[in-house]
């Protein structure tokens, strides 16, 4: 089996902090979101994985290559992001006459794929579908089942959904789908819609199967996702100090990285901090993930992402806020009230 992992797209939703880094590379508990997906694939024994590359092609392939992974990885160039369906198509060489699962790259879960890879293998469907129940079927695709779990019919955001299973971004295939990708015409968005793809395989009589997922599933294509993405991962986070604490309090699940010195200062789990930070007369609550370089002095931080490089200075009270790399805030005039800062790279921020 091989696998087709998805990490293009303008991720419109996080600007600005898509105007200069891919959303997939952004950071949830110190890792970008696109190596749980690569974990996650390698897990299952696939050995060759496809990237589908967009718009910032050459920072993914920069930073998956900073790792040592036990796959072959090829980049594949999608350019303009045209649909689901058209990722296959582009990757059609390089998936050839193998099975595949196809994995969105800004998709977290919480127990990975191996039960659904195994029930794929077990059960040799044409296609193979990930589900999960929400609250708000309305707002995502929706699959209607037969009685035996089958999947009858796919629904994009039903005004009136057929049952609350959403389609979670995560599918198995045989190479039928990609005639199946052949026979589709683009959707209103002018897309190739993987729905629709799927569909031709029903109306076809292939097999679709579902595979419900049990735990947690976090789309991180928004600000919030993102922050309730790095509060689920830190939930089971274990606790590993290599720095140094000079008359600080750590206190439950803390995480800290190599050269990475906490001076007057208390840090309270689940959280992480990356390597070579600096720490001085600040809180660090729960549920933050400060990256490597990072300097926070005078300042108190809770429920946040803080990206590689950046430095907070005399800032207040950060909550629930994601701050991208290299970004500066310094606030002067010391007042203790909130901030919720959703900032760019090379941001300079004064309060």
């Amino acid at each position: 089996m091989k696998a087709l992992i998805l990490s293009g797209g303008y991720g419109t939703r996080l600007r600005p902090l898509t105007y200069s880094q891919q959303k997939q590379l952004i950071p949830v508990a110190n890792k970008p979101v696109l190596f749980y997906a690569i974990e996650d694939v390698i897990e299952v024994g696939v050995k060759e994985i496809g990237i589908i590359t967009g718009p910032n092609r050459e920072q993914v392939i920069e930073t998956v290559s900073s790792v040592e992974w036990d796959a072959e990885i090829t980049f594949i160039h999608q350019g303009d992001p045209k649909g689901l369906a058209h990722a296959i198509l582009v990757a059609e060489e390089f998936l050839g006459d193998d099975e595949f699962v196809m994995y969105l790259g800004d998709n977290i879960l919480r127990d990975g794929v191996l039960e659904h890879a195994s029930k794929f293998r077990k059960l040799k469907p044409d296609s193979l579908i990930l589900l999960t129940e929400v609250d708000e079927p309305q707002r995502f695709g929706v699959a209607e089942l037969d009685e035996g779990g089958r999947v009858k019919r796919l629904v994009e955001k039903p005004k009136v959904p057929p049952s609350n299973y959403a389609l979670v971004g995560i599918y198995f295939f045989k190479p039928v789908i990609i005639e199946a990708c052949k026979n589709i015409k683009p959707s209103w968005r002018n897309e190739l819609e993987i729905t629709d793809a799927i569909q031709w395989l029903i109306d076809n009589e292939y097999r679709v199967e579902a595979s419900i997922v049990k735990g947690w599933w976090k789309d991180t294509g928004k600000p919030e996702d993102i922050l309730e993405a790095n509060r689920l991962i830190l939930e089971d986070i274990q606790p590993k100090n290599e720095g140094k604490a000079e008359n600080s309090r750590i206190v439950g699940r803390v995480v800290i990285g190599p050269r990475t010195v906490i001076k007057n200062s208390v840090i309270k789990g689940p959280c992480v901090i990356g390597e070579n930070c600096r720490i001085v007369n600040s809180y660090i609550g729960p549920y933050t993930s400060i990256g490597n370089n990072c300097e926070i002095e005078e300042t108190e931080i809770e429920d946040s992402v803080i990206m590689d490089g950046s430095k907070i200075i005399n800032a207040g009270r950060i909550v629930e806020s994601l701050i991208g790399r290299n970004v500066h805030v310094q606030e002067y005039n010391y007042m203790p009230k909130g901030h919720r800062l959703i900032l760019g790279d090379n941001s300079n921020i004064v309060l």
